[in-house]
């Protein structure tokens, strides 16, 4: 039995193996690798892109997908979640696919040792799956990454995705500079700044991330235009600059990407999602069949 909580479960040469799987099933559609397996996705917050996304690979794999209503299940009953965990596993699936917004979730489930457990996203510390995604996306368009520098911006603090990019991006070799207002700033040791002209000349690639004015308490902007006009990545700020950029959605259209830059060949958006359903193939096959 193997989990994936973080990418720091994976070794460097899982990774490779999860690309590379990833690669080949973008190209050549698989079998139905898993035609025996069962899996259960939990999803305690709202989700379109993910959720989706391991429902579709599992399918694309052959495995079976069962889907647990959080607003629907005994939890609102006052079942605790683990008790609710460890009904699900009396039915023997292969996996539960969960997302919670507590940091330590899947870590608290994975210890029970009762079937594989894969995080599609906790509190704001890991969304494994969508750092993965990314790095693929990256390298399909620049090959090796080592050297190549990305620029996380917006709201990081909250950003599960930040997180789980930062760790993985930066063993992989790039170099990472976050740009956000101080209140959105985590505690780190990479480069920060506060303006986006700044950095422009400085990176390769940007990952824009969701402003989420409503988890913070004290207002930084009076609203999302305000936001909008020192940290949305439009045309005019781009110029002819060949930055890829790079959003895990949902975007907030002219707060954090311009409707024109959306539409620009830089902007990976689209491919991102279409990339995450070939990693969540790729990570499927890892731990319910290559483990």
């Amino acid at each position: 039995m193997q989990h994936l909580l973080d990418t720091t479960d994976l070794s460097d040469k899982q990774i490779i193996q999860i690309v590379e799987d990833a690669k080949r099933f973008k190209h050549q559609r698989p079998p139905h690798l898993l035609r025996d397996k069962l899996l259960i996705t939990l999803f305690f917050e709202n989700s379109t892109r993910t959720r989706s996304s391991f429902e579709v690979a599992a399918k694309r794999l052959g495995a079976t997908v069962v889907h647990l209503d959080p607003s629907r299940s005994s939890t609102n009953k006052g079942e605790t979640l683990e008790d609710t965990f460890a009904n699900l596993c009396a039915m023997e699936p292969d996996g539960v696919i969960i997302r919670h917004w507590e940091n330590d979730t899947p870590q608290l489930l994975a210890d029970k040792k009762m079937t594989s457990v894969i995080n599609a996203g906790a509190g704001n510390y890991a969304h494994p799956t969508q750092a993965l995604l990314d790095l693929f996306t990256m390298q399909e368009h620049f090959g090796d990454l080592k050297g190549k520098t990305i620029a996380i911006v917006g709201d990081i603090l909250s950003s599960r995705v930040a997180s789980s990019g930062i760790r993985l991006f930066t063993r992989m070799g790039m170099n990472v500079i976050l740009v956000a207002p101080k209140p959105f700033m985590p505690y780190s040791d990479l480069p920060q700044y506060e303006s986006l002209e700044e950095v422009l000349d400085k990176v390769n690639v940007i990952m824009s991330l969701r402003a989420q004015l409503e988890r913070h308490a004290s207002p930084i902007f009076d609203d999302y235009q305000e936001y909008a006009k020192h940290y949305c990545i439009t045309k005019e700020r781009l110029q002819h600059r060949e930055i890829l950029i790079l959003h895990p959605g949902p975007v907030m259209r002219n707060i954090d990407i311009s409707d024109e830059i959306l539409n620009d060949p830089r902007c990976k958006v689209l491919p991102q999602v279409n990339n995450g359903v070939y990693i969540r193939m790729a990570v499927l096959k890892l731990l319910l069949l290559d483990s």
